[in-house]
């Protein structure tokens, strides 16, 4: 449609970007297509390692999210580029290790400026930082960083939904 700006665009980042951030990016999509704003957002997701490039999500991530009512089958694993500073308005860290990563990488101010951490958006996270990585846990650890990605996607989406509304 002539005149409308471009979407907000937000990547989130974990290790191999097949347990957290693939969660993250499913749940932030679904949370702007129930409030009629999914032609103004755009959800991505990277790793900071290149150990999974191309590969699926992990088998139990895509289960945590089908059991809520997920789809997280069409996702493939990619590695962040010094690119998806300009190409994101937001780099949403899940952890602090990954925050320090990214902050390594940014060329300049602005780069850096765009960087955040999920849980810090999330009051009821009650202090906690780091999105635990569920990779060598069970099914119930999945389960369990679903739920903390699920809050903090919502109250991250809230702090924006006002700017991305008055640019529709």
């Amino acid at each position: 449609m002539p005149g409308r700006a471009d979407p907000f665009r937000v990547v989130f980042v974990c290790t191999g970007n097949i347990c957290r951030s693939p969660m993250a990016e499913v749940v932030f999509r679904h949370i702007a297509d129930g409030a009629g704003l999914g032609d103004r957002v755009v959800s991505t997701s990277a790793g900071t390692g290149d150990w999974h490039v191309g590969e699926r999500a992990d088998a139990r991530t895509i289960d945590a999210l089908q059991r809520r009512g997920y789809d997280g089958s069409r996702h493939r694993a990619r590695q962040f580029t010094h690119d998806d500073f300009e190409r994101h308005d937001l780099v949403v860290a899940l952890d602090r290790s990954h925050e320090r990563i990214l902050a390594s990488w940014a060329r300049e101010g602005a780069d850096a400026d765009k960087l955040a951490l999920l849980l810090t958006f999330d009051s009821a996270a009650n202090g906690v930082l780091d999105v635990p990585d569920p990779y060598y846990a069970g099914p119930a650890m999945f389960d369990e960083v679903l739920g903390m990605i699920e809050s903090a996607s919502r109250a991250l989406f809230r702090q924006l939904e006002p700017a991305i509304r008055t640019t529709s």
